[in-house]
């Protein structure tokens, strides 16, 4: 529910941004010149930039979510029992082991899209969130 709020929150956030960028570039063409005609069009390209890159992550995260769910329908959703140092983040052994054990299975199943899904979530753990999104993008390519 925590999360339904913050998204929500955030797209409100968002298109009262698009909508109030847009309206100034509205009124930045409207002035005629060549450099408010510049930057009025500049302005509404952002909001359409903007909404297409929120709109890609809400996507993304609808997409990995329902990956989760159905792995852990089919009992393949591994625990979150590694232990954590007293910040509250994965210890990095135990979280480095983890990393080996589920790239080792990636690598013998390769087109298993609940393998490249528990290795996305081992690269989360153990802090690289820039391979985490791929192979997470991997295992949601190979789910169809």
């Amino acid at each position: 529910m925590r999360t339904k709020l913050t998204l929500g929150v955030i797209l409100v956030v968002v298109v009262f941004y698009a909508v109030t960028i847009g309206l100034k570039g509205v009124a930045l063409v409207a002035t005629g010149t060549a450099v408010g005609v510049a930057l009025g069009l500049a302005l509404l390209v952002l909001p359409v930039v903007g909404l297409l890159l929120v709109y890609r992550e809400v996507e993304f995260g609808r997409r990995t979510a329902r990956l989760a769910d159905a792995l852990e329908s089919e009992g393949g959703l591994p625990p979150d029992d590694l232990p954590r140092r007293p910040s509250g983040r994965v210890d990095r052994a135990a979280a480095d082991a983890l990393f080996e054990r589920m790239r080792r299975e990636a690598e013998l199943r390769p087109d298993d899209w609940q393998a490249w899904y528990r290795l996305a979530l081992a690269y989360d753990a153990a802090g690289d969130r820039t391979r985490a999104r791929a192979a997470a993008r991997h295992a949601i390519a190979l789910h169809g």
